[in-house]
């Protein structure tokens, strides 16, 4: 089989560091992802990896190092490279009292879509992300699953060139998860897309290569056969069991990632 071929460098991290007072989330890691690729993004929690995502989206700037996303600093041009990323966060918020074809009608507003652009955006992520059953119902009455769609189909509703999800098949039942990992694997022939995952098995369904981070650390990477098989146990390895991290949106007593 042919190597497959990738495009540019759509996410490049270079020796990056997020401190939160004394704790350093993240320790000098380094990595890039270029359009044509899936990358997991694995760890135990507390090891850094949602804060690295939000630095990625430019929620939180380094506190050393540099992020650019599509040749863009994130610190420096943020818009720009705003523009180019489609976000899911961990437990990502909708307006609860919109309707789902509200909420996205309004997220592609904010994208800068109007008219038949606007109208056809919201058309090709209701097909994607299997939303047509729930279009007109108001987001509070949705399962946490449909929730969780509607969120995801608010990332892609700008057809954007870099995708960050953070736990992109939270709360959804088997054959939802089954789809979701369909799409990413579609979606990462011509994107590059990054997600975070507790679910290894997630990582051969979906990924072409994977991070494991641990202590703010990237620890190994590689495609799945590479990292070793099999990969949970390899993963318990390689990590630490007693992680913790805490910024400042870490709640007492618990750890996040």
């Amino acid at each position: 089989m042919r190597p497959r071929k990738l495009g540019p460098r759509m996410i490049r991290i270079d020796n990056v560091v997020k401190t939160f007072g004394a704790k350093r989330a993240v320790d000098g890691i380094s990595f890039s992802v270029e359009r044509g690729e899936v990358v997991g993004f694995l760890g135990p929690n507390g090891s850094g990896k949602s804060t690295t995502m939000r630095m990625i989206t430019g929620y939180y700037a380094p506190s050393d190092g540099r992020i650019s996303v599509g040749g863009h600093d994130v610190v420096e041009s943020p818009l720009a490279a705003k523009r180019l990323i489609g976000y899911l966060p961990e437990n990502a918020a909708a307006y609860a009292d919109m309707t789902v074809h509200g909420f996205l009608a309004f997220a592609a507003a904010l994208r800068g879509l109007a008219g038949e652009a606007k109208k056809r955006a919201i058309a090709r992520v209701v097909e994607r992300c299997f939303l047509s059953s729930v279009l007109h119902q108001s987001i509070d009455t949705l399962s946490k699953g449909y929730r969780h769609r509607t969120c995801l189909a608010q990332a892609l509703i700008h057809d954007p060139e870099v995708l960050v999800l953070d736990e992109p098949t939270d709360g959804l039942d088997p054959n939802q998860k089954h789809e979701v990992r369909n799409l990413i694997r579609e979606l990462g022939k011509s994107k590059a897309v990054v997600f975070s995952t507790h679910i290894l098995e997630e990582v051969d369904a979906a990924c072409t290569r994977a991070i494991i981070i641990d202590r703010g650390r990237v620890v190994a990477q590689g495609t799945p056969d590479e990292l070793g098989r099999p990969l949970d146990e390899v993963f318990r390895r390689i990590t630490s069991t007693d992680t913790f991290f805490g910024g400042p949106d870490t709640p007492a007593g618990g750890a996040r990632s």
